[in-house]
């Protein structure tokens, strides 16, 4: 049995598109973790952070920056059990360069031993940044990590 799941933290509100700021009712990182769950049949899960981040696009940039520079690990809303998975689809917006740390969290509290693990990443034209190389300083994603068909979403 291959169980699948669809883990993903997304920002709604202002977010940065094609050159100027834009308004989306979903963050790009949602849209893309619902495609992958309908064309999968897994199951989804956001990841989010217990204090919202701000709607207006520069106020949330900056607590992102002092996140990672503060290398913070803030709470999560909610939790799920990942045991009964085998398949786990990781999403997140590229903020400066890497994931955001709510992911750093989530993959920090969870055990993938023996469980395939397929990051995505939704960015502005930056790629993946440095998350990868950063996925792999988490020790039991080591032997499991492999990029979605070496693909990354971009926004609309």
């Amino acid at each position: 049995m291959n169980k699948k799941l669809v883990v993903y933290f997304s920002h709604k509100g202002e977010n940065y598109s094609k050159g100027r700021i834009v308004n989306l009712e979903k963050g790009n990182t949602e849209i893309a973790a619902e495609i992958i769950s309908t064309i999968t049949g897994a199951d989804i899960f956001e990841i989010e952070a217990d204090k919202k981040y701000p709607i207006k696009y520069d106020d949330c940039i900056e607590i992102a920056k002092k996140e990672l520079r503060e290398n913070s690990r803030p709470k999560l809303k909610d939790d799920i059990d990942i045991k009964e998975y085998d398949t786990i689809f990781v999403g997140y917006p590229n903020w400066w360069g890497t994931m955001p740390m709510p992911v750093w969290t989530f993959l920090e509290e969870k055990d993938f031993t023996n469980k395939k693990v397929l990051p995505f990443c939704t960015h502005e034209g930056s790629g993946l940044g440095k998350s990868q190389s950063d996925i792999k300083k988490i020790d039991r994603w080591c032997r499991s990590t492999k990029r979605l068909s070496n693909k990354w979403f971009r926004s609309k």
